[in-house]
């Protein structure tokens, strides 16, 4: 008798439980359309937050609900966009493309290291030891932390231990400025060509004995640039992308090069009168 009173009571719980669970599942249900799957499954699946949102599947949460276009995606190509469209009878909408850009141009053939970082290759690691033994405070370490977390392979280090993004692959993720202890790389739509390559805050002749191709503060960039186009603020040129900033002007007659125009391969340029850069091998401090 005992064990058919426990079967009963365990099977009455079971049930009660059962019933509890179907009830709560009733009342706790939360619809979610359907299309969200789909659009989710139309996305690149890059989870690189580049729209705005942390992944895809928050993005396509917003493109269903109305919150988004497709065109923020720009990881995305046209017609992946424009098919996400047609399926949720939206206008596609246009978002200009962004990309990492590097406020440095320091590499090895033309900038001074001071000390020698012995250690775990990492910027992180080395900025964490005076800096990082570099002439220039503020100049590129060299060790490769964002071509480390760049998921997408779009930076790689060059012979001169410099990274260069390729701005066909980069998605403006922003995991490269996060990454850089020196905070040189931030995200710029791709339309902003004229670039300031320095970060040094320092004035006058000296800053070349530590880089050559660092910005002396000289102001000849603001000086050319129409409409108070560029200003000079603690010994360095600030572009105001605001107004019209589609003109090679204020590169011309920087005599180090600091201020570039990037071509549409994501080449920078140098003006006519910046110094030609020819040493291939490392400078070191005997070798200025």
């Amino acid at each position: 008798m005992s064990i058919v009173i426990a079967v009963a009571a365990l099977g009455g719980l079971t049930l009660l439980l059962a019933i509890m669970l179907i009830v709560a599942n009733k009342k706790l249900f939360v619809y979610e359309d359907p299309r969200i799957d789909k659009v989710e499954d139309m996305l690149p699946h890059a989870n690189c937050g580049a729209c705005g949102f942390p992944g895809c599947r928050p993005f396509a949460e917003a493109l269903v609900q109305g919150r988004a276009l497709p065109g923020k995606c720009t990881v995305s190509t046209d017609e992946g966009r424009q098919a996400i469209a047609n399926f949720l009878g939206v206008d596609m909408g246009a978002e200009e493309k962004k990309v990492a850009r590097l406020a440095c141009a320091g590499g090895t053939n033309v900038a001074i290291n001071r000390a020698q970082y012995v250690g775990v290759q990492s910027c992180q690691a080395a900025a964490l030891v005076s800096g990082g033994g570099k002439g220039c405070f503020w100049g590129c370490l060299g060790h490769g932390d964002c071509e480390v977390v760049c998921d997408f392979d779009a930076i790689t280090m060059n012979e001169h231990g410099l990274p260069i993004v390729d701005q066909d692959k980069c998605t403006a993720c922003g995991d490269c400025v996060e990454a850089c202890p020196k905070d040189l790389f931030s995200l710029q739509p791709i339309s902003h060509h004229l670039w300031v390559a320095c970060k040094n805050l320092e004035h006058g002749e000296a800053v070349l004995e530590d880089c050559q191709v660092g910005c002396t503060a000289c102001g000849k960039c603001a000086m050319d640039a129409p409409d108070d186009l560029i200003t000079i603020k603690n010994n360095l040129p600030v572009v105001n992308y605001a107004k019209n900033h589609n003109t090679q002007v204020p590169i011309q007659r920087c005599p180090t090069g600091a201020i570039v125009w990037f071509n549409d391969d994501g080449e920078p340029i140098k003006g006519k009168e910046s110094k030609k850069i020819i040493r291939k091998g490392s400078r070191s401090l005997g070798n200025t």
